[in-house]
């Protein structure tokens, strides 16, 4: 499925640059395709299982920068997990020709591929997690592979054991715990 989402971006894109690629990526995936958030059914862990986001086109953050992540990827594209508290994001790399710079956009696929400015980050993780944010450049680093399995792994553990599913929770708690080791 992600290939053949990369391969319709591609098939779309007549110039190769960054504009052209970010305009199409963000128009199959968030207008043609329609991921998003799933807000009615934040907490239902199908929204973590990527087969299932693939398949209803509702999830997590960090599910929905996976899939981003990858096609992204697949047009040449440099992304990174964003481990901000209470909503993953996705940066891309951006070239800034007018100051002969590279640096990052954040997008959110959470919310339809919205570009997202540092200000617009901290606004975001205040009001996701309930606590007044000190702008830090911390709050705006890439996660690892490591950190983000443990996230989602971190997300599944909640569910389940709010949903008292003993069983599914020891399954990401034996998960988790192969990570640390």
């Amino acid at each position: 499925m992600i290939n053949g989402l990369a391969e319709t971006v591609r098939n779309r894109v007549r110039a190769n640059t960054l504009d052209a690629k970010l305009a199409h990526l963000h128009d199959v995936l968030f207008d043609v395709v329609g991921f998003s958030g799933n807000v009615a059914a934040y907490y239902n862990p199908a929204n973590s299982y990527l087969p299932d986001v693939l398949l209803t086109h509702r999830g997590l953050p960090i599910t929905l920068v996976l899939i981003y992540k990858c096609v992204a990827e697949q047009l040449g594209l440099e992304v990174r997990g964003i481990n901000s508290p209470g909503h993953f994001l996705a940066a891309v790399r951006a070239d800034d020709s007018a100051i002969h710079s590279r640096a990052w956009m954040y997008v959110d696929p959470f919310y339809g591929g919205e570009l997202l400015t540092p200000t617009d980050i901290y606004r975001r993780i205040a009001e996701t997690t309930g606590r007044s944010v000190t702008p830090s450049p911390a709050w705006l680093a890439p996660a690892t592979h490591r950190q983000w399995l443990s996230r989602m792994l971190n997300n599944l553990q909640a569910v389940f054991a709010h949903s008292n599913r003993e069983r599914d929770l020891f399954a990401m708690q034996e998960l988790q715990e192969l990570l640390t080791t």
